[in-house]
């Protein structure tokens, strides 16, 4: 750990040289974390970094192996959610956990209702409601109002009166709150932790965010592997290049793999292609060993055009050369057995069976090759399921995982490695790295490179500009539907880049 000034005897909350082992991983090795009162405290990291484990190790839910933990001054040794609840501390979780036909004030005061001579007392809950996110959250919301009638953003008010509403909370655990909400709506709940800051709360703020780490926090707290590598004491809007080179270990320059790959002949040829309203006239390009990107704004007919390339939407004019021949793919059953597949930009609900294992899921597209008289030969799919993740190093590193529980660069890993075990061609990836952290991206871009080392064409689809800029070879950009630029990523800055699709000025770019 470096740069901790926040001493023990100041700390509201210390947990000192905490360790977790889990089977086969040791997701904690002597890790410590201290929050002093009345301070917003970041905590990042990339998945399996270890922050969601000391998060879990302070509320209960595991058990320690080793440590200790001091809140205000008192060691606590037995730690079960009940005890650190009582020692006031709260948690905000990312799920909104609230039943919709309830009212504002039964959910605020559910599990802790008030009750009178005749049972609950509806009046003095709804009362207390309202005066509480009144005085200390600055909203006016009825406690009469049903849950379901109320917007995201204020369904997480209440989530916060919920955990706050008996007085005695010292700190408040925030883990990734923003991320079911509009640009807006975050505004208003940043608004709402700092209030709390100002009434001497301790906030601990976990996010893969770091626009909002850096917006909101006083300190950070940085995880790898598990263990906390560095503190930042001050933390403003230049902490972010910072705070990712101690998360992924390397300088940020290395976020991107160098462009070695060679590029062959082509592979996939389109022109003047159209879907009769979201796109048209569409000449596109990718040869082999090649990565292309496609730019261009919500609304430009970016997805809806690599949809048709994978046959989930059908063309109504124009031609599509692949290897060679002319096709026309109208279902993905028949872009799968020419050589082309799809890494959708919703692996969880489109990519991927979730209560599935690892394994399964690799196999799921090729199960004729891991099959005599088309019965699975388990052993035999296990042993490729196992070859394939480990090749691309899917973590936890067992194919009997079941899926749902992966981070997210690990299940966008999975996706990857089934079609790795189809042989294909062109790899059609959409917003390969959407809500994946700093380190996963990391290892996807490799593994994107090493497709293309080996002759495979790649398109990717992105709204990042800096990922396109730093993966691709080059980059078309769509504006309303139409191709309006083809160039080399050399050729074009992030500014520039903006520019096109956006259709603003372009500024000389500088190769």
């Amino acid at each position: 750990m470096q740069n901790d000034n926040t001493s023990n005897t100041q700390a509201l909350l210390s947990m000192e040289d905490i360790s977790k082992t889990f089977p086969g991983v040791k997701a904690l090795d002597a890790a410590s974390l201290g929050v002093a009162a009345g301070e917003i405290h970041g905590l990042v990291g990339e998945n399996g970094a270890g922050k969601s484990t000391i998060i879990k190790v302070l509320a209960g839910v595991y058990g320690r192996d080793s440590g200790t933990i001091v809140l205000d001054g008192k060691a606590l040794a037995d730690v079960t959610p009940h005890s650190v609840h009582e020692a006031g501390v709260r948690f905000i979780h990312q799920e909104l956990h609230l039943v919709p036909h309830f009212t504002v004030a039964e959910s605020v005061f559910m599990g802790q209702e008030i009750t009178g001579p005749f049972g609950l007392d509806r009046r003095a809950m709804r009362t207390r409601t309202e005066q509480f996110l009144s005085e200390s959250l600055h909203t006016s919301i009825s406690g009469s109002t049903l849950i379901r009638d109320l917007g995201i953003a204020e369904r997480k008010l209440v989530q916060i009166a919920r955990a706050l509403i008996d007085d005695k909370a010292r700190l408040v655990v925030f883990d990734e709150p923003t991320a079911p909400l509009a640009s807006g709506e975050i505004d208003q709940l940043f608004a709402a932790i700092r209030r709390l800051k100002e009434r001497g709360i301790a906030i601990i703020y976990v996010s893969h965010y770091l626009g909002e780490i850096t917006e909101l926090c006083d300190r950070v707290t940085v995880f790898r592997n598990g263990v906390d590598v560095a503190v930042l004491d001050h933390v403003d809007s230049h902490s972010a290049d910072t705070i990712i080179e101690h998360m992924v270990g390397r300088e940020l320059e290395a976020l991107y793999p160098g462009k070695s790959h060679r590029i062959g002949d082509t592979l996939l040829d389109i022109s003047q292609l159209s879907d009769g309203s979201r796109f048209r006239d569409v000449d596109l390009c990718v040869r082999r060993g090649e990565i292309v990107g496609v730019a261009g704004l919500i609304g430009s007919g970016r997805e809806e055009l690599t949809d048709t390339i994978y046959g989930l939407r059908q063309a109504t004019s124009g031609t599509v050369t692949f290897d060679g021949d002319a096709i026309n793919l109208k279902a993905p059953w028949a872009a799968v057995q020419k050589g082309i597949v799809l890494v959708p930009r919703d692996r969880r609900h489109d990519g991927l069976i979730l209560d599935m294992t690892v394994g399964d899921n690799i196999n799921l597209a090729s199960l004729d090759e891991v099959a005599s008289f088309r019965i699975e030969n388990r052993e035999k799919a296990a042993r490729r399921a196992e070859a394939l993740s480990d090749k691309i190093d899917i973590r936890p590193r067992r194919v009997e995982a079941v899926t749902r529980f992966l981070s997210g660069g690990n299940q966008q890993k999975v996706v990857l490695a089934r079609w790795l075990a189809t042989g294909s061609k062109l790899f059609i990836l959409d917003e390969p790295t959407v809500g994946v952290d700093i380190g996963a991206k990391v290892e996807i871009y490799q593994l994107i490179e090493d497709l293309a080392k080996e002759g495979a064409g790649v398109l990717v689809s992105s709204s990042d500009p800096a990922e396109l800029l730093g993966l691709c070879d080059r980059i078309i950009i769509l504006m309303r539907g139409r191709v309006v630029e083809d160039r080399p990523a050399a050729e074009l800055t992030i500014d520039s880049l903006l520019a096109l699709t956006t259709g603003g000025h372009v500024k000389a770019a500088s190769a």
